[in-house]
């Protein structure tokens, strides 16, 4: 194993090869190698297109040659996460109705990091159809834990953040509806950013009006996750929501002055299910960096039905999705799938006008916590990771969950007001296992965030015990062939 190279981050990376110091050749095949090794131990990758990237990464050492114009991800390797198409290359969400799916065409947002120079070197685990925040499914299997593979990676963006944590790829896209960029960002110790909704083309959502889903970038710095950002930027006619932001402003890195800002935080929004150690915890982190900020106050939210709410939209969301495969047989589609649906399938339109008319409640008064603070802080995860056998958490410290996502409420009650959002790498919890702090910005305030994030995540560096934890790579020298355990539909030809 060669983690020197695929260590190093994905801006540096990217500056070494625009002034020639490394060949996208050389840093692809290190990128191989890595996966090649460690994937085995949390089975974070999903198909493989190593022959079309090697094509790729030649051509995109020949461009650097030649004094071509290069994009901003030139040369970097990237991996896609398995509910986005990618042309010629297995797209299966997870799901045996999908095991030897390959897209025509890229989707909108795959489109874009290709033209900006990335090289999709292969796709990244998911819960099947991404419902649910541990990443395993019958087509692949589980993601485990870079830290501790036995436990779960998060989701449904699980693939990525484990690839990212073990160095396998320097870039991972994402995307979240309830959580699913920011929960296995911060279960696997890296960043997941949640945008604003609109600014990451999408164009495959059956209800392009609804701002519940997101794309997004992950990296394992806020400087490596907003490169990506600025390159997923884009607008486009398929997607309703879509609209601008300047890719130069979003690139940029530059540092909030985090002793003007005012912080308010929480440690469950008022009444989200939180163990009673991460709340500890959440109280502790503040504690050490309240010195960093001009005011940091513990502060009671009113987020209503919340709940009642995003059950509703979610569901409407699956039955726009699902209606047609759940009529003609449930059983080909997974308990989780199943269990959103049926709860859409007893809501009436009366239900349907009621959350829309809460989640408008919600966010306004949501906005008004920003007449007095610049930021609100959270966990982003309510316990530390628990087995991946587990499907999810059934019930805390003795409550029975309303559902198999109420465990997640701590990000999709920030999904309902639709500010942007992120999950820092924020040190470790009781069990050494990573903790992320969820950040959340003005609404519409994607930048400001993102540099308030880089100020963070610089402070934290220098503060003992907040800094960005780091899997070790000895412990995952072992295959683990009990994450293939429940793949029951491998597809016929996974690389190319």
């Amino acid at each position: 194993m060669k983690p020197s190279l695929t260590a190093l981050p994905a801006t540096e990376l990217r500056r070494l090869i625009g002034t020639k110091e490394i060949s996208p050749v050389e840093l692809l095949e290190s990128c191989i190698e890595r996966i090649e090794a460690i994937n085995p131990a949390v089975n974070a990758i999903a198909a493989r297109a190593y022959g079309r990237a090697r094509g790729e990464a030649r051509a995109a050492a020949a461009a650097v040659l030649s004094g071509a114009p290069l994009g901003r991800l030139h040369g970097l390797p990237i991996g896609i996460k398995d509910l986005q198409d990618t042309e010629g290359l297995l797209t299966t969400q997870g799901s045996p109705l999908y095991r030897n799916h390959v897209p025509a065409a890229d989707s909108a947002q795959v489109a874009l990091v290709r033209a900006a120079g990335a090289i999709v070197t292969a796709k990244t685990n998911v819960p099947e159809f991404g419902a649910g925040a541990n990443s395993r499914n019958p087509v692949w299997g589980a993601t485990g834990n870079p830290f501790n593979p036995s436990l779960i990676a998060g989701g449904s963006s699980g693939g990525s953040a484990a690839a990212l944590a073990c160095d396998m790829l320097p870039l991972c896209t994402g995307s979240d509806t309830g959580g699913s960029l920011r929960i296995p960002a911060a279960i696997c110790g890296v960043v997941g950013f949640r945008p604003s909704p609109g600014l990451v083309p999408m164009n495959g959502r059956p209800l392009g009006w609804t701002p519940l889903s997101v794309l997004g970038p992950m990296g394992r710095s806020v400087a490596d996750a907003r490169m990506l950002f600025a390159a997923q930027l884009g607008v486009d006619s398929r997607d309703p929501l879509s609209h601008a932001l300047d890719p130069a402003a979003a690139a940029s890195t530059r540092l909030a002055d985090l002793g003007s800002l005012r912080v308010a935080w929480t440690t469950d929004f008022g009444q989200c299910p939180v163990a009673a150690e991460i709340r500890d915890l959440m109280r502790q982190r503040m504690a050490a960096m309240r010195h960093l900020f001009r005011s940091a106050d513990e502060v009671s939210f009113d987020l209503g039905e919340a709940d009642r709410c995003f059950d509703v939209i979610r569901a409407l969301n699956f039955l726009a999705s699902f209606r047609e495969r759940y009529e003609k047989d449930p059983g080909q589609l997974g308990p989780n799938i199943r269990a959103n649906y049926e709860i859409g399938s007893k809501m009436s339109l009366a239900d349907a006008a009621w959350a829309h008319a809460e989640q408008t409640r919600i966010f306004r008064r949501f906005q008004e916590t920003f007449r007095d603070y610049d930021l609100v802080m959270a966990p982003t995860t309510p316990v530390s990771p628990f087995p991946w056998t587990q499907l999810y958490l059934a019930e805390l410290e003795g409550k029975t969950l309303r559902n198999y996502y109420h465990w997640l409420a701590l990000t999709y009650f920030i999904t309902l007001v639709t500010n942007p959002s992120i999950s820092l790498p924020c040190g470790v919890d009781a069990h050494g296992m990573p903790f992320g702090l969820q950040v959340v910005g003005r609404f519409g305030g994607d930048i400001g965030l993102l540099d308030s994030a880089a100020a963070l995540e610089q402070a934290f560096a220098r503060i003992d015990g907040l800094g960005r934890p780091v899997p070790d790579a000895a412990k995952l020298s072992k295959p683990r062939p009990d994450l293939k355990s429940i793949v029951t539909a491998a597809p016929d030809k996974p690389d190319i």
